[in-house]
């Protein structure tokens, strides 16, 4: 990974002109995502209150594929589509995003769909970046500097993690290099975003590492680092980055799946929430519906409860996986990171049991690993860990990130990303083969 450092290559104008825009349209992103985060909220606990809310979930998947094709068709691209026109000019964002993303995402949380709310903060961000370049009547590069500023501020706000979201903003267009003139206008939409929906009352997880126990260890005499402690954190990653290709992999092939053998498009999201409603009573349990942040009942398997020795069960990571893939691959909407979060939680919290590690240290290693494996973004999964966890425990977040980065098998959530840097395993290359064929037939 490079840093682009020429003084040279850097518009100073361009970059001072973002930086002034930025800060009108990150309150203005901040502002929005408050809301969000307050209706999601919303319809969640609505859900909670009438259960009977997840029997229409196939109805909510043909209201959510019906308002695409009618007001939202251009936004089907979400994400990619905003880091499609940030890499080459194209049609353009459109201003629908928004509102369109904001309110399938709300449709697809109030019936159960496993989502996530990333997706909608990004595309959010993207979204108002790109009319506010328009009203300002910005150049092609300006453009691109204020929609990465979006997608920083979307994603900063969201979390809470302003650092986080700026990285994340510009490691996600390119693992090539980190382009640093882009970089400070970013960092100053994302704290500004962050700090507005602070400022609307609207308040986010707190996540917290229990204190590690001090043990003597091989060497400990010479190093500060728990060596014994290091290689079981390094073994778990391998396995975090192996369930983040395992996700990519299969949302693929459940897309494909279902694009081969169903003809008629509105049934894919109705077939869909169906299997989404058989699993839930096959399992007797709604713990991997929705968001997987706020517990439906005592005892509930949540991303904060995999932080505590009794908070997660051994497959949680699998089942939650399988719900969110099924969700997202037959079109419901709202985002893939928070589920991540979910399957790196109670995968590192199986694994702390496995390894006879500390849970909760292992429970935030998988919280970020895993995320950091399916979007190809290990130096701001670190930020993050350090953002929501703790810098003292950096050289573990940096050892899972990377680790679980070279181990997701070439694959990730963001086919637009521009990839400049092979992973060790070319595991999707085989799958994209397979699922290709498909789409030939298909078009036969």
């Amino acid at each position: 990974m490079k840093f682009s450092t020429s003084l040279s290559g850097i518009d100073y104008k361009s970059v001072l002109k973002a930086i002034i825009l930025v800060i009108p349209v990150a309150i203005s992103i901040g502002t929005v995502i408050a809301f969000f985060l307050w209706a999601l909220h919303a319809v969640i606990h609505l859900r909670f209150q009438y259960k009977w809310l997840l029997y229409l979930l196939p109805v909510a998947g043909i209201v959510i594929h019906f308002i695409y094709q009618s007001v939202g068709k251009s936004s089907l691209k979400g994400n990619n589509l905003i880091i499609e026109e940030i890499h080459k000019e194209g049609s353009g964002v459109p201003a629908a995003m928004a509102p369109v993303i904001l309110l399938t995402t709300m449709i697809t949380h109030l019936f159960g769909g496993s989502a996530g709310r990333e997706g909608t903060a990004v595309q959010i961000g993207g979204s108002m970046a790109a009319l506010f370049g328009k009203w300002f009547r910005l150049n092609q590069n300006e453009t691109k500097m204020i929609l990465t500023a979006g997608i920083a501020a979307g994603f900063g706000a969201v979390f809470g993690t302003p650092f986080t979201g700026a990285i994340f903003a510009v490691e996600v267009l390119s693992l090539e290099k980190l382009k640093m003139n882009v970089l400070l206008p970013a960092l100053m939409a994302s704290v500004v975003a962050d700090f507005t929906v602070s400022a609307w009352q609207v308040h986010h997880t707190v996540y917290r590492i229990d204190e590690l126990a001090k043990v003597p260890y091989f060497l400990s005499d010479y190093l500060s680092v728990d060596l014994l402690l290091l290689s079981k954190v390094l073994a778990a990653s391998v396995i975090f980055g192996l369930a983040s290709c395992l996700f990519s992999i299969g949302m693929e092939a459940i897309k494909a799946f279902f694009g081969k053998m169903v003809a008629v498009p509105w049934l894919i999201p109705a077939l869909g929430g169906g299997l989404i409603i058989c699993l839930t009573f096959i399992l007797q349990k709604p713990d991997y519906l929705s968001l997987g942040v706020d517990a439906e009942y005592p005892g509930a398997v949540t991303i904060p409860s995999a932080f505590l020795q009794d908070g997660a069960r051994t497959w949680s990571w699998l089942w939650k996986m399988m719900y969110t893939a099924i969700t997202l691959a037959t079109g419901f909407k709202g985002g893939e990171v928070t589920p991540l979060f979910y399957m790196g939680v109670t995968l590192g919290h199986t694994l702390s049991q496995v390894l006879d590690a500390p849970v909760s240290l292992f429970a935030a290693i998988g919280f970020i690993a895993v995320f950091s494996g399916a979007t190809n973004t290990p130096l701001a999964c670190t930020v993050m860990g350090m953002e929501l966890f703790g810098v003292e425990y950096t050289l573990f977040f940096a050892a899972g990130c990377f680790t679980a980065y070279l181990f997701n098998g070439n694959s990730g959530i963001y086919s637009a990303q521009r990839s400049a840097v092979s992973a060790l395993f070319h595991t999707q290359s085989y799958f994209q083969q397979k699922l290709s064929r498909y789409t030939v037939k298909r078009r036969k």
